[in-house]
């Protein structure tokens, strides 16, 4: 046998593992999923707000609450008594300063201001009245005292049919602002009657109201 060089086994050199970096989060991915939502809803918000889309007041949302509570019946005793429902809520709102006065409160629900007594009923409360010239002045007065909403509405229809209202109906009127113009100085000695009728007309669309 021949000899050769005698052959050393050589040492495996062990293998060295590969640590794995961990990945560091600030946050868990639940919180950075929800992160992400929350971020995209403020930035609709601001985008919204720079748009300046108009905003409800607690006032508007008193009146938007008003107007549910009488608009449908208001609607239907307009509508079977010539008379324009957008106008009739438009007083309402005015007159008790959107069901919030003394005078619109449980049990007197008198809406519209109006005086005398209703079936023997009636409350004496101080009220402004204006000249005809602009110039306001106090007095006390008896107002009629309804005991419902219905009766107060009801008897709303039932006080214009008045020779004093006769232009207030919609066969002697081509729209609502006649009307508005023919209470002007007649049901209220205000002066800007009318006008201030107009206006919660168009701010809270009430002509919707107008079709049954």
């Amino acid at each position: 046998m021949a000899k050769g060089k005698k052959k050393t086994k050589s040492k495996a050199r062990p293998k060295k593992s590969k640590k794995k970096k961990k990945s560091v989060l600030l946050f868990p991915k639940f919180f950075q999923k929800w992160s992400l939502i929350f971020i995209g809803l403020f930035a609709l918000l601001g985008l919204l707000a720079s748009l300046n889309f108009p905003r409800m007041t607690p006032t508007d949302e008193t009146t938007v609450a008003f107007i549910a509570e009488i608009g449908e019946t208001s609607r239907y005793l307009a509508a079977r008594n010539d008379l324009y429902a957008s106008v009739m809520i438009a007083q309402a709102i005015l007159e008790s300063d959107s069901g919030q006065s003394q005078l619109s409160q449980k049990p007197l629900y008198n809406f519209f201001g109006i005086k005398g007594e209703y079936n023997g009923q009636s409350v004496t409360l101080p009220t402004w009245e204006d000249d005809g010239k602009g110039n306001p002045y106090h007095i006390d007065a008896a107002f009629r005292s309804y005991g419902s909403v219905e009766n107060s509405l009801q008897d709303y229809v039932e006080f214009l049919e008045g020779s004093y209202y006769v232009g207030v109906h919609r066969s002697k009127t081509r729209s609502y602002k006649d009307a508005t113009a023919a209470l002007t100085g007649v049901y209220a000695t205000d002066t800007t009657y009318g006008d201030k009728l107009n206006s919660i007309i168009e701010q809270y669309q009430l002509t919707i109201y107008d079709t049954y």
